[in-house]
């Protein structure tokens, strides 16, 4: 289940509005497909899977990271009908789809065929791997990943204003990945101004990955961006990556509308520089507990990455 929901991953963001779907089929120990689904919803990961598999499906077991459909489509065939018609003898599903037209039917169509099923495998891990999309479904938003790229004692640029590079190569690699699986990517217009930021993937073979430029403004927008007013006022995509700067930061955070965050640290101490953040909104200090649980740490050359997640009821 760990390389289906990988294998999701691989669909991020291309698959939106559908939900962003791994499968892998394994017969007699050995993986014989792999599937996930393709830029626009379709393929879905399954019929990838089936076509790759072929007669080597009768009999075996697909990993599926998200419950299969159990709706028809003009634009593709009912995933659960796939797999029984395939001969598929057991289906491991991680998460169950919340999708009215699915919700447990399509689990319930696989065993009333005879096909042992297993639920909940790694759920949580599935859940993160489509994280915009799920935060579509409950929430009605896009899910909002906020970077910030900061020297030890928090800035993010010298008093003049210049930021260039305050990370190393590795750490602005790994900053264009991430920009590669959002569908847009916002600044404020103090950086648009300050820096002229072109904003799309630099990494060989994920140019055409580069997303939608939204500028946080009360005002017009440039040709080529898209003017967002507010942090709530974003409704036309599943993802943002908020990249710049202090201003647009703390916009999105008094908001509450951060879900992850990206810190960026290099071994520099700048000292009077420009803060990473102003104003937040927050009150009492006790408020700021809580709020943030570390989900992932790492070096990218001398720089240290943490990603953390925001802690929300429910």
């Amino acid at each position: 289940m760990a390389a289906a929901i990988a294998l999701s991953r691989r669909g991020r963001p291309a698959s939106a509005p559908n939900p962003n779907v791994g499968c892998l089929i394994v017969r007699d120990g050995r993986v014989v497909a792999r599937g996930w689904t393709q830029p626009g919803g379709r393929p879905h990961a399954e019929a990838m899977a089936l076509a790759v598999a072929g007669g080597a499906a009768r009999g075996a077991t697909a990993y599926v990271s998200l419950e299969p459909c159990a709706h028809a489509s003009p634009r593709g065939p009912c995933c659960t009908d796939a797999l029984i018609a395939a001969g598929i003898a057991r289906v491991v599903v991680a998460a169950q789809d919340p999708d009215r037209r699915t919700d447990g039917q399509g689990v319930a169509r696989l065993r009333d065929a005879g096909i042992a099923v297993v639920e909940g495998v790694l759920s949580a891990d599935a859940r993160a791997a489509m994280a915009p999309w799920w935060m579509r479904q409950d929430d009605g938003r896009a899910f909002v990943t906020l970077k910030l790229a900061t020297s030890l004692d928090g800035c993010i640029a010298m008093a003049d204003g210049s930021s260039r590079w305050i990370t190393g190569a590795r750490a602005r690699a790994h900053g264009h990945l991430e920009r590669a699986q959002h569908q847009a990517i916002l600044v404020g217009r103090g950086t648009l101004h300050a820096d002229a930021p072109r904003l799309d993937v630099r990494l060989a073979g994920l140019e055409d990955r580069s997303p939608k430029k939204l500028l946080l403004t009360s005002g017009k927008a440039p040709a080529g961006w898209t003017a967002v007013a507010s942090p709530d006022a974003i409704d036309d995509v599943d993802s943002v990556l908020v990249e710049g700067g202090a201003g647009a930061a703390s916009a999105f955070l008094a908001a509450d509308r951060v879900d992850r965050l990206l810190l960026y640290r290099a071994p520099i101490l700048i000292g009077g520089g420009t803060p990473a953040l102003g104003d937040i909104g927050l009150i009492d200090l006790a408020d700021a507990h809580g709020r943030w649980r570390l989900a992932d740490s790492r070096l990218l050359g001398s720089d240290r990455l943490d990603v953390y997640e925001r802690v929300r009821e429910g």
